[in-house]
C-alpha cells in the first residue's frame, strides 16, 4: 500500500534550511576526521554558513567535540558532535574540499553534497595493505639516513618500520588495540632493536628505533596544537598539546620496558657510533621519504610532485636557516618555505594546502627532539633532558611562526 503524499514541511521564518544544516554538519565531521585544525576548521565552516544563508552560525571545535549553532541569538539552534581524534587522510580532503567549493559555488545542491561527502567517508583507503606497510619500511630507513645512520642502522629501521605498519593495519581494524598502539609499537621497535644488535651485529640502537618510530611520532599534533595556541583557540590547541606529550610519554616508556627485556633475554647489545655515508645517499632519502609519505598520508598520486617538491624546499630552507640562525630557530626558514609552496600549490591546483604543507612539516617537525628528550629523563639525565626539551618547544615555536607568516607573505586562495 503506497504512503499517503504529505506535503512539505514549511519552515518558520528565521529558520535554517534543514538541508543546508546538515551539510555543514556531515562535512565539519568528515573534515575534523582527516586532519583539519580546529583554527582552519571554523574557518572554512565559517564561509560555508555564510554562503549558504545561515545567519547567525557561531563554530567551536576542539580535538573531541564540536559545537555548531545556527539562526539568530534569541532563536538558535545548536548541535553538538562527539568526535574522536581521526587519522590524516589527504585525498579524501582533497575530495572534500571539491565538494564544499561544488555545494558553494552553486553547481550542486545541500543535499546532494551531503550524500557526496557520505560516498567519500565511506570508501576504501585509497593505498592497499601491502604498499602502505612498504612505506612505512621505506620511510624508516629514509629518516635513518637524516638522522645520520649507517646501513646498518637504516636496515634495521626499515624492518621495525615494516613491523610498526603491520601493528598499524591492527589498530586500524580493532579500536581496542588501536587505544594502545603507540606503546606497543614503541616496545616492539625496542625490542627489535636490541635483540638484532645482541645476536646479529652491533649498530647504534637509538638512531635505529628511533628511525623506525619516526612516522608515528606526534611532531605533526605538537606543531599543530602550537599552531591553535598561537591564533588564539586555546582549548583546542592545549587538549592537543596534552595528546601530544601523553603519546611521547607512552612510546618512551614502551621504548623503555622493550629494551629492558631485550637485555635480558638476549643480553647487553654494543652500540657503536653509525658509519657515515656518502651524500649521495641523503639526497636519495630526500626523494624517497616524501614519496612514502604521500602513500602514509593517502594523498592522490598526482600530488606527489608538489610534496616531493615542497618537502625539497623545506630541507633546504631548514639547513640555510640552520646556517644563519641555528638548528632551534632555522626551522622558521624551512617551515616559511613550505607554507609559501603550499600556498602557490593551492592557488594552482585550486585544492586545500594541507595537501602539500602536511608532508612538507613532517620532514621538519620536531617530534624526535621530544622522544630524546624523554629518553633521557626516564634514563635519569634530568639536565639533557630538560635542555632538550626546550629545544624541542623553540623548535616547534619556530616552526609555527614560519607557516603563520607564509600566510602573510603568500596568502593561500580565498574561497568562494
Amino acid at each position: 500500500m503506497a504512503e499517503p503524499h504529505r506535503p512539505p514541511v514549511e519552515r518558520r521564518r528565521g529558520e535554517p534550511d534543514p538541508a543546508a544544516v546538515a551539510f555543514v554538519l556531515r562535512l565539519a565531521r568528515a573534515l575534523h576526521d582527516y586532519g583539519y585544525a580546529a583554527h582552519r576548521l571554523e574557518e572554512v565552516l565559517g564561509v560555508a554558513a555564510e554562503r549558504l544563508g545561515l545567519a547567525g552560525a557561531q563554530f567551536s571545535a576542539t580535538p573531541t567535540l564540536f559545537i555548531a549553532s545556527f539562526g539568530p541569538e534569541a532563536q538558535q539552534r545548536t548541535f553538538v558532535l562527539r568526535l574522536h581524534p581521526g587519522n590524516v587522510d589527504l585525498g579524501k580532503l582533497a575530495e572534500l574540499d571539491a565538494v564544499s567549493l561544488a555545494v558553494l559555488r552553486g553547481r550542486l545542491a545541500p543535499a546532494a553534497g551531503s550524500e557526496a561527502i557520505a560516498r567519500i567517508v565511506a570508501a576504501p583507503p585509497r593505498y592497499g595493505g601491502a604498499l602502505t606497510v612498504a612505506a612505512f619500511g621505506i620511510a624508516s630507513g629514509a629518516a635513518c639516513r637524516f638522522l645520520n645512520g649507517g646501513i646498518r642502522e637504516i636496515v634495521v629501521a626499515t624492518v621495525i618500520g615494516i613491523a610498526i605498519g603491520l601493528l598499524a593495519l591492527v589498530a586500524a581494524r580493532s579500536p581496542r588495540f588501536g587505544r594502545v598502539f603507540e606503546p606497543t609499537a614503541a616496545f616492539t621497535a625496542s625490542l627489535i632493536a636490541g635483540a638484532l644488535a645482541a645476536r646479529v651485529l652491533p649498530f647504534s640502537v637509538f638512531t635505529a628505533t628511533l628511525s623506525g618510530l619516526i612516522v608515528m611520532l606526534p611532531g605533526l599534533t605538537l606543531t599543530t596544537a602550537m599552531t591553535e595556541l598561537a591564533t588564539g583557540h586555546l582549548v583546542s590547541g592545549t587538549a592537543r598539546l596534552s595528546g601530544a606529550f601523553i603519546t611521547l610519554f607512552a612510546m618512551a616508556f614502551g621504548v623503555a620496558l622493550g629494551g629492558r627485556l631485550s637485555g635480558e633475554i638476549f643480553g647487553a647489545a654494543a652500540s657503536p657510533a653509525p658509519i657515515g655515508l656518502s651524500d649521495w645517499t641523503g639526497y636519495a632519502a630526500l626523494v624517497i621519504a616524501p614519496l612514502c609519505f604521500t602513500i602514509i598520508l593517502r594523498a592522490e598520486p598526482r600530488d606527489a610532485p608538489w610534496i616531493l617538491l615542497a618537502g625539497a624546499l623545506g630541507v633546504a630552507g631548514g639547513r640555510l636557516g640552520a646556517q644563519l640562525f641555528g638548528l632551534e630557530l632555522g626551522m622558521f626558514v624551512g617551515s616559511l618555505m613550505v607554507g609559501i609552496a603550499g600556498s602557490v600549490y593551492g592557488r594552482v591546483a585550486d585544492r586545500p594546502i594541507a595537501v602539500v604543507t602536511v608532508p612538507g612539516i613532517l620532514l621538519l617537525v620536531p617530534g624526535s627532539i621530544g622522544f630524546r628528550s624523554l629518553t633521557s629523563l626516564m634514563e635519569r639525565q634530568v639536565v639533557a633532558g630538560v635542555e632538550t626539551a626546550f629545544t624541542m618547544v623553540i623548535t616547534a615555536v619556530a616552526l609555527v611562526a614560519g607557516l603563520l607568516i607564509a600566510n602573510v607573505v603568500a596568502p593561500e586562495r580565498r574561497l568562494p
